[in-house]
Formats: C-alpha cells, sequence, structure tokens
C-alpha cells in the first residue's frame, strides 16, 4: 500500500518509527518491540538509514521483514549522504525487489564532528534532488519527506525553510512528516504558515516521548527543537528517577496528542526509539480519552 492513501481515509493515521539495532540480539528485542505495538493498529511504521548508509542493509532487511512477515505497511528511510546516485539506485532496487512501495527521501546529517554537509560527488546534494531522482525513472515508490515546526536548523529563516519544504513537494513527495516538537503551538504555526505559502500536503505531526533527559536534551540540540519550560521544570526535579521522567513524558504526549488530534492533525508519527511502553500508554490514554480535548500542551 502507498502511504499516502492513508490520509484520504476520514480517520487520523498512527506510525511508528524504528532504528536498525546492532547485533543479532538488539534485531531480537526489536522484533518483539514490533510486536507490541502492532495490536495498536499502525498505518504503518519507518525505519531509518544510518549515516553515510551505514545501516543500509539492516534497513533493507528490517522494512522487508516488518512488511512480508509480520504484516505491517513499511517505509524505508532514504540519505543521499555519502552516497552516489548509483548506490542510491541499487538500494531503491533492492527495496522495489521486496515489494516495499513507501520510502522517506532525506538530505541526511553530516558526518559526526563535523558541521557542514558535504554530498557526494556522483550523488544528490538535497532531499529535493532525491525525491526527483525517484519521480523521474518512475520508481513505483510513494515518497515521503521532511519538515521543521521549528526551523532546520541550516536555514537562513522559517520562510526559506518552508521554500525547501515546497521545492521536495514540488519534485514529487506526496506528503511530510514533522521533526520531533513538544510545544504545539510551533506546529499550528508551521501548518498555517505552509497553506498561506501554497502547502497543502498532508503533514504528519511528529512526536518523540520523553523516557530520559539526558538524552532528550541530545536530541533537542541535535535538531534544534526546544522544550517548554513548564515540561523541563518537571524533568530537572525527577531527572534521576527514570519512572518518573516516563510517567511525565507519556502525560505530556498524551495531552499533545489530544489536543493535535482534536485539531484534526491527518497523523501521528512516534519516534519510538525501539520501546513499546511509552507509545502503547499514549495510545490508550488518547483513544480512551477520545474527544474530550484534555489540557493543552501550549505551554
Amino acid at each position: 500500500m502507498r502511504i499516502h492513501e492513508l490520509f484520504q481515509a476520514s480517520e487520523p493515521a498512527f506510525s511508528f518509527e524504528f532504528f536498525p539495532p546492532a547485533g543479532e540480539r538488539g534485531r531480537e528485542d526489536l522484533l518483539a518491540t514490533i510486536a507490541e505495538l502492532k495490536p495498536l493498529r499502525p498505518g504503518f511504521v519507518s525505519v531509518t538509514y544510518g549515516a553515510g548508509g551505514s545501516t543500509q542493509d539492516r534497513t533493507v532487511e528490517l522494512v522487508s521483514h516488518i512488511k512480508n512477515r509480520m504484516g505491517l505497511e513499511a517505509m524505508a528511510h532514504l540519505t543521499c549522504a555519502g552516497s552516489s546516485r548509483a548506490e542510491l539506485r541499487a538500494v531503491l532496487d533492492r527495496l522495489e525487489s521486496e515489494g516495499i512501495e513507501d520510502v522517506i527521501a532525506l538530505r541526511g546529517d553530516p558526518p559526526a564532528g563535523t558541521t557542514d554537509f558535504v554530498p557526494h560527488p556522483n550523488g544528490p546534494a538535497h532531499a529535493s534532488d532525491l525525491v526527483a531522482m525517484i519521480v523521474e525513472e518512475r520508481r513505483p515508490f510513494c515518497v515521503a519527506v521532511a519538515c521543521y515546526p521549528e526551523v532546520h536548523k541550516e536555514a537562513a529563516s522559517p520562510r526559506t525553510d518552508l521554500k525547501f519544504l515546497a521545492l521536495k513537494l514540488a519534485a514529487g513527495a506526496s506528503f511530510a512528516i514533522t521533526q520531533l516538537f513538544f510545544d504545539n503551538r510551533f506546529y499550528f504555526d508551521f501548518v498555517q504558515r505552509a497553506t498561506k505559502a501554497g502547502i497543502h500536503a498532508p503533514i504528519v505531526a511528529g512526536i518523540m516521548p520523553i523516557t530520559n533527559v539526558t538524552q532528550i536534551v541530545r536530541f533537542t540540540k541535535m535538531c534544534g527543537a526546544s522544550i517548554p519550560e513548564k515540561l523541563w521544570a518537571q524533568l530537572e526535579v525527577h531527572r534521576e528517577d527514570s519512572d518518573a521522567v516516563a510517567r511525565i513524558g507519556i502525560e505530556h504526549a498524551s495531552r499533545q496528542c489530544s489536543e493535535l488530534l482534536a485539531a484534526g492533525v491527518p497523523g501521528i508519527h512516534f519516534y519510538t526509539l525501539n520501546r513499546s511502553r511509552s507509545t502503547c500508554d499514549i495510545l490508550t490514554n488518547i483513544r480512551t480519552n477520545a474527544g474530550s480535548g484534555g489540557e493543552s500542551s501550549s505551554t
């Protein structure tokens, strides 16, 4: 199934993101996590792709296993970083041969220890170039792209950032998934600005349940997201209590999701970090409280 078809339905689509773990034990643990999440009926799941193609084989193997053996729609991440067009075509060939119909096209991050992205001399320089390559070759893929409610760290301005999203969609992408955010006002403002700019593709909200304070600080620093003061104050008090941090993360994400759903978001994509507990609890909460609104997560 091509994922963009999900957004033609009246109900929002829930989806989960995983990363390829190292080692056979890690793989077994991840498959157990996915099995635990499967009863939640996700519209699709995605599997990330390491910088420079470092997890390329594991990404392809995992999306194939998830779709063909576990019966869940699976989307593969694909990045420009470190790859020539020929190498990217080879990955696409493998995905196509495995019956995968969906990819998310990304530029990728600069290598660790550097600040500037340098494209492969024979590869695409931007996500929009990768989207165009896939579409121009008449590949049978639905292509998703990323977007940034709090503005990409390298964008000169919010307007410039929206221009890049428009380029990716004009190249042939069908929908966008946001970077993680913890204040819904960023999402609502972003969608409003995108609509005014003539962007009408579905914009799926990316939500990361907080489970570890040190980890979330690292993630937000990497991607340029912010943590609301009220939420940060709660996390600071309990930062050494993993159960309390997880509870705070579940409660905040549940409020976020309820507010997003009430506003008509087309979908919510959970960055699971290969764990099931928080995502299970959040989905249970929002389905139990569907239609009740709940406390705003905008402060």
